[in-house]
C-alpha cells in the first residue's frame, strides 16, 4: 500500500477510541516520572505494540541502539553548529555516495528548509522576508496532482504559489523564469516508466536549472541513491522510519549549493526555519542511523519479521473460517512484509474494524490495520512487521486468538428510530479555544440518513443513522492536500442532538444541534418578460 493510500484511509478512519473522550484513555491515576520499563505508566499512559508501521502518531520507529550511544555521546558537549554541519555533510556524503548530506528537525521541516533555499538561493536578505515573497524572482512551486498530501504543508509554509498539474504536458508548460523548484512525493505515479518518473521529470527540470525535491520519507534509504541517480536535486527521508533514527530528525541527500542554502534557512540561523530547530543530540543521532543502515544485515533482518508473522498466523489459524496470507511487497515505500489475517463477519460476529478498536483499547494495547472485501464478504486485520519488537509476535499472537476465539451472538438490529429528524439543523460546535455554527440537512429514510453539512468553508455530503434516540452522521471537508473528518455522535432529546465530534488525528471536539424551524415568508414570484430599462 502506498503512503499516500495509507494517509487518506487514516484521515477516515479512527486509529482507537471511537468517540470516547481522549482524557479516558488515560489511567485514572499517575504519578512522579520514573524512568525505566514502566516510564508511560508512571504517568498513567499506556504504551501501543506497534504492528502498522512509522506512523508519527505512536512515535514513528524504535532507534537504533547505535543511535541512542550516540545521542547520549553528543548531549555531553558544546559544539559549534555550522561547523558540525558541515562534519556531517562531508561523511554522509562519504556513506552514501552523494554529493553532500544534511539533518533536518524532521523530513518536513528539511522539504521546508530546501524550498527556503529554492526561493532565496542562499541570500539573507531574501531569506528574512519568507514567506512575503514581494520582489522575488522565483516564487512558484510545481507539484502533480498525484503528489499532493498532506506533508507539503511544509513547502506552502514558504509562501510559494503551488501550482498544480494533471499531466507531463502540463508540467513542461508550468516551468518558467520564476519556477523555484519541483517536488515530487514518491509512489506509482513516479517509478521508471509511469507520468511522472523521477528520470523524465528531472529531464524537463535539468535544462531550466530548477531543483527537483524528492519526498522519500518512508522509503528504505538506497545507495547509491536512486532518486539522485534519476536526477533529483534532493531526495528527503524521515529519520523515524525505515532508517530507525531519531523521530525528530530528517536526512537530506543532495547538491552542495541548495543544501548549504538549506542549512542557512535551518535553525540555530535566524528567519523562517528557526521554528525547526534540530539538536547536536539528532544530527548526531541521525548519522549514526546512517552508519548502522549501511552496516546492518537487511535480509537477517527481514527474515526475523517474516518470523514474527509466521508464529502469528500459526496462532491464529487453528480458529475454525480464520485465513492468513503474508504478503512480501517490492517496494522500497513502508517496506515490510505483512500479514492478512481473513474471516467471514457473520461467521465470527465481529468485523476486522471493531477487532482492530478492541486491541487498541484493551492492555496490552495493539495497534493494527483493518479492512474489508465487499466482493468476497471478508473483514480482516493487517499486521505490518517492520516495527515489533522480539517477543511481540506472542502478545499480538495469543491476544488476536483470544479475542476472535470468542463465541458472540449476532448483533442486535437497529432500534426504530426516536423520532423524524428531517429538516433543517444549526449546529453549534465547541472546539478546543473556539466555536463555529454549521447547519445539517437531513432526509431520513427509516434508520437511515443522508443529506449536507455546511462547515465554516464548504457544503459537503453527510450520511448517517439513527437508532432509538442514537444519532451517528459522517462527513468531510476535502482539499486537495488535506482531509478533515466530521463523525458526530449524539442524543436526540427534543428537537436538540447532543454529542462529540470525532476529527481523526485533529481530536474532539462538542456539538448541540437544535431544529431550525425558520420558514421564509411566502411571496408570489414574478417572472420578468423583457430586460430592464435602468440597472
Amino acid at each position: 500500500m502506498e503512503r499516500r493510500d495509507i494517509i487518506k484511509k487514516l484521515t477516515i478512519l479512527p486509529f482507537a477510541g471511537g468517540f470516547l473522550p481522549l482524557e479516558s484513555m488515560l489511567s485514572p491515576s499517575s504519578g512522579e516520572l520514573s524512568a525505566g520499563p514502566n516510564i508511560y505508566q508512571s504517568i498513567g499512559v499506556e504504551p501501543v505494540i506497534n504492528c502498522v508501521g512509522t506512523f508519527t502518531i505512536i512515535g514513528g520507529s524504535i532507534e537504533r541502539p547505535e543511535v541512542i550511544e550516540a545521542m547520549h555521546a553528543a548531549a555531553g558537549f558544546f559544539v559549534q553548529y555550522d561547523e558540525l554541519a558541515l562534519g556531517i555533510g562531508r561523511r554522509l556524503a562519504e556513506l552514501t555516495g552523494a554529493e553532500w548530506g544534511m539533518i533536518s528537525a524532521g523530513c518536513a521541516a528539511g522539504m521546508k528548509h530546501v524550498t527556503a533555499a529554492c526561493v532565496a538561493g542562499g541570500n539573507p536578505e531574501k531569506l528574512v522576508r519568507i514567506p512575503d515573497l514581494t520582489g522575488f524572482d522565483k516564487t512558484e512551486v510545481v507539484i502533480p496532482r498525484s503528489s499532493r498530501n498532506v506533508y507539503d504543508h511544509a513547502i506552502r509554509n514558504i509562501g510559494v504559489s503551488i501550482i498544480t498539474v494533471e499531466t507531463p504536458e502540463e508540467l513542461k508548460k508550468a516551468l518558467n523564469p520564476g519556477t523555484a523548484m519541483i517536488y515530487l512525493m514518491t509512489g506509482n505515479d513516479t517509478l521508471p516508466g509511469q507520468k511522472f518518473s523521477v528520470e523524465s521529470v528531472a529531464e524537463m527540470a535539468k535544462p531550466l536549472n530548477i531543483p527537483l525535491l524528492v519526498d522519500a520519507a518512508a522509503e528504505d534509504l538506497t545507495i547509491p541513491n536512486v532518486h539522485l541517480q534519476n536526477g533529483a536535486t534532493v531526495v528527503a527521508y524521515s529519520g523515524g522510519k525505515a532508517i530507525c533514527g531519531p523521530q525528530c530528525a530528517g536526512l537530506l541527500l543532495g547538491k552542495k549549493d541548495i543544501l548549504m542554502s538549506a542549512w542557512q534557512a535551518s535553525s540555530p540561523h535566524h528567519g523562517t526555519g528557526r521554528d525547526n530547530k534540530v539538536g547536536r543530540e539528532e544530527m548526531l543521532g541521525m548519522l549514526a542511523a546512517v552508519e548502522a543502515w549501511v552496516a546492518r544485515d537487511h535480509n537477517e533482518k527481514w527474515r526475523i519479521w517474516l518470523s514474527y508473522l509466521t508464529n502469528i498466523a500459526k496462532r491464529v489459524s487453528s480458529i475454525e473460517g480464520i485465513t492468513t496470507t503474508i504478503n512480501e511487497p517490492s517496494g522500497l515505500n513502508n517496506h515490510s512484509p505483512v500479514l492478512t489475517i481473513s474471516w467471514n463477519p457473520d461467521r465470527l460476529n465481529i468485523t476486522g474494524a471493531e477487532a482492530a478498536e478492541e486491541l487498541s483499547l484493551t492492555p496490552p494495547r495493539i495497534a493494527v490495520h483493518s479492512g474489508s472485501n465487499e466482493q468476497e464478504g471478508t473483514t480482516s486485520l493487517r499486521i505490518t512487521a517492520g516495527q515489533m519488537q522480539p517477543g511481540n509476535d506472542k502478545i499480538v499472537g495469543d491476544r488476536i486468538y483470544d479475542l476472535l476465539s470468542q463465541k458472540r451472538t449476532k448483533p442486535e438490529p437497529m432500534a426504530p428510530p426516536a423520532s423524524d429528524i428531517s429538516g433543517r439543523w444549526a449546529v453549534d460546535i465547541e472546539f478546543y479555544s473556539s466555536k463555529s455554527r454549521h447547519a445539517f440537512f437531513i432526509e431520513q429514510d427509516g434508520n437511515w440518513i443522508q443529506g449536507s453539512h455546511k462547515g465554516d468553508f464548504s457544503l459537503r455530503e453527510m450520511v448517517g443513522t439513527i437508532a432509538g434516540d442514537e444519532v451517528k452522521l459522517s462527513s468531510s471537508e476535502r482539499l486537495v492536500a488535506d482531509n478533515v473528518p466530521f463523525i458526530f455522535s449524539g442524543t436526540l432529546t427534543g428537537d436538540s442532538i447532543t454529542g462529540q465530534i470525532y476529527m481523526g488525528e485533529y481530536i474532539n471536539a462538542r456539538f448541540i444541534a437544535k431544529r431550525d424551524n425558520y420558514r421564509g415568508r411566502r411571496r408570489l414570484i414574478r417572472y420578468p418578460k423583457g430586460q430592464p430599462l435602468a440597472t
